[in-house]
């Protein structure tokens, strides 16, 4: 059976705000957030509108807040030798920003309204991070996770050249402990004391650098001052649940006793356009999964990280223990690059590996991957048909990107954490938006209305593109 994986932790933020009050009065509320966006000029794209928050945080720093968050709520201290797994695919806003203002290839400027990355050759919305694909299971660091030469904790060496030398972005206001000549305590990217686990903080440097996807991983390990691997898993809309579940995996084998978990994206333009390209945007400015007149999903903002724990090192902290991820999946059915399998096979791989590892098939609520578009939602709906048979239409399932939107590779990670407020409060976050029913999509969506309910066990699903398919299994503690 392997250790026991607990939760011990978690921040979240949102479009609705920032921690769990902010997901009560806003997801369980079933009030979406959906505004116009102001944070870029959306006129050359196919949607104006997504979930987007208040300020101008950068990826680095809503990931640094909701960690800092996670620590302090499972009482981590300074040094503690944890893994660090975050799902990203980067930040794009300076590389949308050199190709806007830098001369093209041809003498030209890059056009305003085709930001990099563009469309897949198939002509479908891409999500390709650098040192990523759709459907990469794996993490984008070094092999197993182990201390790398030349940098202190084993932090990935993303932030430094192999000479040592700073890329230009860190130079704009944050230092490597690895770079000759530049200020800041050892083992920390830059000078100032940062939160809770010590270490120090990274400013709001917007080079080029931050798109790197192990960057942010290391970077953020080294502001919490966490002692142990860090990784990031740049497997697009699975990205921050396969690294759930990689924690999970490292705990249940004994190689790690505490792992934090991550995941963050915040709207920008390049997948505003690689969406809206694929036309899988919504038309009307709401998000209504499963529903007979869903027209698309629309983007959100969104952070979370959670703080797993064995049970032994949470006994010997005397740490509150939250909840129990007692199962995990992934899988992938290869269908095709970016519409799911027809009977969603892979989510049922994912959900049914999951159920073999938790001991036995009962669930009580699943909080489904639910993006309003046409092939998505009937595809899982039969997948949990297939799942759990004459019990499906007795389970109540819920989308909550109706009120968050997509929130890409920080999906898996927020919905966990929602998952865990519905066990912890009981009471099960509605599918915003449902309208009339769609005969393909037949269940109990819980619609429109937050419900009372007394649960114990919940599902929680993601899908990607390439195929890719996770599901966690958390119960109440």
């Amino acid at each position: 059976m392997g250790h026991e994986v607990l939760l011990t932790g978690y921040g979240v933020r949102t479009a609705f705000g920032t921690g769990p009050d902010a997901l009560r009065a806003g997801v369980f509320d079933g009030s979406p957030t959906f505004a116009p966006i102001t944070r870029f000029d959306p006129t050359p794209y196919r949607t104006d509108v997504a979930a987007t928050s208040a300020g101008s945080a950068s990826l680095h720093e809503a990931l640094t807040e909701v960690a800092d968050a996670a620590a302090a709520m499972a009482d981590l201290r300074p040094g503690t030798e944890a893994t660090v797994l975050v799902g990203t695919a980067g930040d794009f806003t300076a590389l949308t920003h050199f190709w806007r203002t830098h001369p093209a290839p041809t003498g030209g400027v890059a056009d305003a309204a085709d930001p990099p990355g563009g469309t897949t050759s198939a002509g479908t919305p891409g999500h390709e991070g650098p040192g990523g694909s759709p459907g990469h299971p794996g993490p984008a660091d070094s092999p197993g996770g182990t201390p790398l030469p030349g940098t202190p904790g084993g932090a990935t060496p993303a932030a430094t050249f192999p000479d040592g030398t700073v890329p230009p972005g860190l130079r704009r206001g944050t230092a490597s402990a690895n770079s000759p000549g530049e200020t800041g305590s050892p083992g920390s990217p830059g000078g100032a004391q940062g939160p809770r686990l010590g270490g120090a903080g990274v400013g709001a440097a917007a080079g080029a650098v931050e798109t790197v996807p192990a960057w942010q991983a290391g970077a953020l390990a080294d502001v919490l001052g966490a002692r142990g691997p860090r990784l990031a898993f740049t497997n697009a809309c699975v990205a921050s649940a396969t690294a759930v579940a990689y924690g999970c995996q490292l705990i249940a084998s004994g190689r790690a006793d505490i792992v934090i978990c991550a995941g963050a994206y915040l709207v920008e333009e390049e997948n505003l356009a690689k969406f809206g390209s694929g036309f899988a945007l919504s038309r009307d400015g709401m998000v209504r999964p499963f529903s007979a007149d869903r027209s698309g999903l629309l983007l959100g903002d969104g952070a979370a990280a959670v703080v797993l724990e064995s049970a032994a090192s949470a006994r010997r902290r005397g740490a509150r223990v939250l909840g129990a991820l007692t199962g995990w999946g992934a899988a992938s059915d290869a269908h095709h690059i970016a519409r799911p399998h027809p009977e969603g096979i892979g989510l049922v791989t994912a959900a049914r590996r999951a159920l073999k590892r938790a001991g036995g098939p009962r669930v009580d609520y699943v909080n489904a991957h639910g993006t309003a578009t046409k092939t998505n939602d009937p595809a899982e709906t039969r997948g949990l048909h297939t799942l759990f048979g004459a019990n499906a239409p007795h389970i109540p399932v819920s989308s909550t990107k109706s009120t968050t939107g997509h929130l890409l590779e920080a999906a898996g990670v927020v919905e966990l954490v929602i998952t865990l407020l519905a066990l912890r409060d009981g009471v099960l976050p509605p599918t915003a938006g449902f309208t009339d029913p769609d005969p393909a999509c037949d269940l109990d969506y819980v619609p429109n209305r937050p419900r009372k309910a007394d649960i114990r066990r919940a599902l929680s699903l993601n899908a990607a593109f390439g195929g890719a398919n996770t599901a966690l299994l958390l119960e109440r503690a």
